[in-house]
This record gives C-alpha cells, sequence and structure tokens, in this order.
C-alpha cells in the first residue's frame, strides 16, 4: 500500500505561541514527530503541509520535505484537517502522484515510536477497514454505559439508550477515545467520502504512560516531565 505521510504544523498557536517549533528538551517540537515519521519503512513519502515561514525554515533545517505551503485559507484557526489532507493528495495528483491512503502525524503527540507506527500501519493494511486511530481506553467513571443526558424533562438518561444501568465495574464493555496520536485513512474515503473515518474504523492502543496531546501550558510541562523520565 503507497501511503503518504503529512506533518500538519500551522502557525499562530494561541495556546502556547510558536508551540510546533518550541523547543522541547533541545529539540524543535517538530521534530520528534519527523524522526519517528522519517524511520518508517512503511510510509511511501513523508511531508510538511504549513503556511508558516518560521516552521518551514526550522523544518528545512531538520531535512522536512515540503513541497508546497498551504493555502492561508486552508490555515486558520478553525480550518478543517480534511481540508488540509484533500488540498496535499490533490497537489500530488497535479504532479501524477496519487497514493492509497494518508498517514496523518501531529506534531502535538511527540512521544510515538517508529514501532508503534509501524504497528499501526500494518493493522490498518490487515484489516482492510476505512481507517484507523490510535485511541486511550476511557476511564471506567466515563464510560458511555455510566453517563448520562438530560431529556427535556431534566431527567437523566443512560447515554447508550439503555434503561438498565450496569452496576459493576468488571461488566463494563472497554471504551476508547481517540488520543490524537495516528490517523490513517484510504484516499478514497478522504477524497469521495469527504471523510476522515469512512465506515469502519479500526484501531490501535496507545500507551498512556507516554501520551501527550500537547494544547496547554500544562501539556506542555507533561511533555517535558516525561522527556526527564524517559528520554534523558
Amino acid at each position: 500500500m503507497k501511503i503518504l505521510g503529512i506533518i500538519p504544523a500551522r502557525g499562530g498557536s494561541k495556546g502556547i505561541p510558536g508551540k510546533n517549533i518550541k523547543m522541547l528538551a533541545g529539540k524543535p517540537l517538530l521534530q520528534y514527530t519527523w524522526e519517528v515519521a522519517s524511520k518508517s519503512t512503511l510510509l511511501s513519502k513523508v511531508i510538511l503541509s504549513t503556511e508558516d515561514d518560521a516552521i518551514i525554515n526550522v523544518a528545512k533545517s531538520l531535512g522536512i520535505n515540503i513541497p508546497f505551503k498551504r493555502p492561508s485559507n486552508l490555515s486558520k484557526d478553525k480550518s478543517p484537517t480534511l481540508g488540509v489532507i484533500q488540498h496535499a493528495l490533490e497537489f500530488y495528483k497535479t504532479k501524477g502522484e496519487t497514493f492509497d491512503a494518508i498517514c496523518l502525524l501531529q506534531v502535538t503527540s511527540p512521544f510515538r515510536t517508529v514501532a508503534f507506527l509501524e504497528k499501526a500501519i500494518e493493522t490498518f493494511v490487515e484489516a482492510k477497514t476505512d481507517s484507523l486511530i490510535s485511541v486511550l481506553e476511557v476511564p471506567h467513571e466515563f464510560n458511555p454505559h455510566w453517563t448520562f443526558k438530560a431529556n427535556k424533562n431534566n431527567e437523566l438518561n443512560i447515554a447508550t439508550g439503555e434503561k438498565t444501568i450496569i452496576s459493576r465495574r468488571q461488566d463494563l464493555p472497554k471504551a476508547y477515545h481517540r488520543d490524537g496520536s495516528i490517523y490513517l485513512t484510504k484516499t478514497d474515503t478522504i477524497i469521495k467520502d469527504n471523510s476522515l473515518f469512512g465506515n469502519s474504523i479500526s484501531y490501535v492502543l496507545s500507551s498512556k504512560e507516554t501520551h501527550v496531546n500537547i494544547d496547554t501550558l500544562e501539556d506542555w510541562e507533561k511533555a517535558e516531565a516525561i522527556c526527564k523520565t524517559k528520554f534523558l
């Protein structure tokens, strides 16, 4: 399967200014994702998608492939990721190059490993699903069978629609939430169905010990702590 690895890195972060190239344990945040992606034997090509000149300069110094500068209309706070991916695929299509799938690797999840990335890709290929996402298990207290939503009478109903609550934690089915580290999607699903997920989704389970999705200063501090215990 021919897979295009895409590292999206928009400028203008508000929570942490310059986040994507901010130094984390002596390396720009961007570098962590690039080092893993570039070592994968299962990604056919890896590129950076950005509109930001400062990010481009850092990326060039790291040897990252930057085939285009992302249009400004795809670089706003609320610009959907799907549009960024579609833009990259259309760019290569005009060059006569197509891909079977894409692998989206967000800079804000810096601690994935090459082995984990390869496992995700292998699982995706074997599963033959429209997409694959990396996930973490939902803590039992937030399991959808133990969460509620209010009806029009301001009464609580079980979120799953069941009438009877599962009383024992041990009887709860496992539930998962996407963690933002890895997204794999077939090109047809992205272009023809205009979807990042499609109708069938497989998954790989991330390590909660080293997972962080950096959005706030507290997340950044967690990442620094992980670096001290695991990487340094």
